[in-house]
């Protein structure tokens, strides 16, 4: 019997196995497709939240990491005199500026490391001595976190040269404009001068600024994290645009005998300050204005900021005598006196509760009212204001410019201080009449005589000629205005008294004459109020006057702060004679009737020298060589509130 063969037996456990490994294989497949699924699912969100959502945020990021502006400042306008001269002009400084990011090591987005481009302490220890600054100081702003920081602002051209030649990497030289001015502390409070960004900041510079600025450009360029510029990359340049030129009415050399004269009064009189004004009459223009002590714009120091004011314009004091003629004149104008009016005049008056007197006792006299005005005399200067009333004296001293601004605009000028009628006191109409309890600045009291000057007409003062733009011509700026005041006759009339109190025998302005020119003024002597109250134990000595006097051109005057001796006629108005003949002849003014010889033009100054001198040797005493002087002790002393 044949033996059947046997049935392989076959199990299942193998089969098991192998589907349970397809299916983990299976599986794996199936998460890691999950998983770059969601990877893909996340980058594609991220580009879209990149590309799409934040695209404008990411896009200025980017800009901020590569790109700079930098402000190019423009060149300011000039600023010239009225014969063309520069005054303050702008010329090539160099400014350094540094990327502190050069000078520390980072990487790219990458990771690639990027080294610092230069060792800080050894481009601090180059550049200090040549920037003018301490090492530690240059080393602290190279170490910011910073993208820009300047090194030096408006330094010599030379010094960026210097600099730029070095060839360290993340530091920069630009073009910048400096400010100078050729005159040094020539009109130095009037021309003012600017910040080291080139705004104005005092003066002309500061009440043209606008004008004078000009339009800033800008340098557009890309860098790299290193702060290397990008050679190929972006680099644009918007030109900055010059500014406008001013021209000034100022002559040079007015302005420069002006501050002389200031600066001989204050040494030779010990005083504090003095100015000047000088102004053409028929235009109103400011020929020169100058204060002392002054300084240098282009060195400006810490503790020049007292000299930094421009004194005509900004301070006040009370004018004193130099006032009394406005009063007169008003008086003149409402009919009430002539110039040959007689007034019975004591040495004293009393006015409600105070007693006012002259300058010395003298005699009951029977002056006339262009006596009264020679002799500068308080008591009859009161008696003719007492005829005017409260009232017509405001309304004169308001229409000869007292108690508000001149409408020329200068930064801080003051409006001085003349109250109402309605709220003065038994003692003001006195008082104010003979120009104290009521305060000007020069250029006010300047205004008035050259209103009287002008034949009763009053013209607004004027600082600027006009302007000069691109094209290089001139605009002229328009024409002051003007304004009535008194009439032509009543001008006429106080300009013959003033005469008369220039070379009147019993004049107290003798020292205010000018070889070959006719002269007419009015010094003027006040006390200092004091801040505590009354009146201190200082003094303001003034002159205001004009020339020639038959035909005034030019008007002068005059402010000495606290010298000594205490006299108008004798501190103030030598200080006017001898700008206004520096003025006469700079404007080319004739001299009155025939021109005098040279023997008699030398011989007349050396005789008005000498005066001068002994006026000041004997000036200490109550009458200085018989000069008559005006009483400086008119309101009652230590008694503010009667004015």
């Amino acid at each position: 019997m044949t033996e059947q063969p046997r049935r392989r037996r076959f199990t299942r456990a193998p089969r098991i196995l192998t589907r349970t490994g397809e299916q983990l294989a299976v599986r794996r497949i199936r998460w890691l497709l999950v998983i770059y699924g969601l990877v893909l699912l996340l980058v594609l969100g991220q580009l879209v939240n990149i590309q799409v959502v934040q695209a404008d945020d990411y896009a200025d990021r980017s800009v901020r990491q590569r790109e700079r502006v930098i402000e190019l400042p423009a060149t300011r306008g000039r600023i010239y005199d009225r014969d063309g001269d520069v005054l303050a002009t702008s010329i090539e400084g160099a400014t350094i500026y540094a990327d502190p990011r050069g000078f520390r090591p980072s990487e790219t987005a990458d990771g690639t490391p990027v080294p610092a481009a230069a060792d800080p302490v050894e481009v601090a220890n180059e550049l200090a001595p040549l920037l003018g600054r301490d090492v530690d100081d240059v080393l602290e702003r190279l170490q910011r976190d910073a993208h820009f920081v300047y090194l030096g602002r408006q330094l010599d051209h030379e010094v960026g040269q210097q600099i730029q030649a070095l060839g360290y990497p993340g530091i920069g030289v630009l073009a910048e404009p400096k400010r100078v001015y050729p005159g040094g502390g020539l009109a130095a409070q009037v021309l003012g001068f600017t910040g080291i960004d080139g705004d104005g900041l005092q003066g002309l510079e500061a009440q043209y600024d606008t004008i004078l600025r000009g339009r800033p450009g800008a340098l557009f360029l890309e860098r790299a994290p290193g702060g290397l510029d990008i050679a190929p990359g972006v680099r644009e340049l918007t030109p900055s645009q010059v500014g406008t030129d001013l021209v000034l009415p100022l002559d040079r050399d007015i302005q420069h005998a002006a501050e002389m004269a200031a600066a001989g009064a204050v040494e030779r009189f010990d005083a504090r300050s003095a100015t000047v004004i000088a102004m053409e009459v028929a235009t109103g223009e400011i020929l020169a204005m100058a204060s002392t002590p002054g300084f240098d714009p282009n060195r400006r120091v810490s503790g020049d900021e007292d000299a930094w004011r421009n004194r005509a314009i900004t301070d006040v004091f009370e004018p004193g005598s130099t006032q009394k003629a406005f009063t007169v004149a008003a008086a003149l104008e409402e009919g009430l006196v002539t110039p040959t009016t007689p007034f019975e005049v004591r040495d004293r008056i009393r006015v409600h509760s105070s007693t006012f007197t002259d300058s010395h006792p003298h005699p009951d006299s029977t002056w006339t009212v262009s006596e009264i005005i020679e002799r500068s005399s308080n008591v009859g200067t009161i008696q003719i204001a007492q005829e005017l009333g409260e009232q017509r004296l405001e309304a004169y001293l308001r229409g000869f410019g007292l108690g508000r601004t001149t409408g020329l605009g200068f930064p801080a000028e003051s409006p001085g201080l003349l109250m109402p009628h309605e709220d003065w006191w038994g003692t003001s109409l006195p008082t104010i009449s003979i120009g104290h309890g009521v305060a000007v600045t020069l250029l006010q009291l300047a205004s008035g005589y050259t209103t009287l000057a002008n034949d009763g007409s009053a013209i607004t003062p004027s600082m600027v000629r006009g302007t000069v733009g691109s094209d290089g011509r001139l605009s002229p700026s328009p024409r002051s205005t003007s304004q009535r005041v008194v009439s032509r006759d009543t001008a006429t009339q106080m300009q013959q008294m003033l005469i008369d109190a220039v070379s009147g025998d019993a004049g107290t302005g003798a020292l205010a004459a000018v070889p070959g020119y006719s002269v007419g003024g009015k010094t003027g002597t006040a006390r200092k109020p004091d801040p505590a109250g009354g009146y201190s134990d200082r003094y303001v000595a003034s002159f205001a006057g004009f020339a020639p006097a038959h035909d005034p051109q030019i008007v002068v005057a005059v402010m000495v702060d606290e010298p000594y001796p205490i006299w108008g006629g004798v501190v103030a108005a030598p200080v006017f004679a001898e700008v206004m003949e520096a003025a006469l002849i700079a404007r080319r003014v004739p001299p009155d009737g025939a021109s005098p010889t040279l023997a008699e033009a030398l011989e007349r100054a050396r005789d008005l020298a000498r005066e001068r001198e002994e006026a000041e040797a004997g000036a200490a005493d109550e009458d200085p060589l018989g000069i008559p002087v005006d009483d400086p002790a008119s309101p009652p002393a230590g008694d503010p509130a009667e004015g």
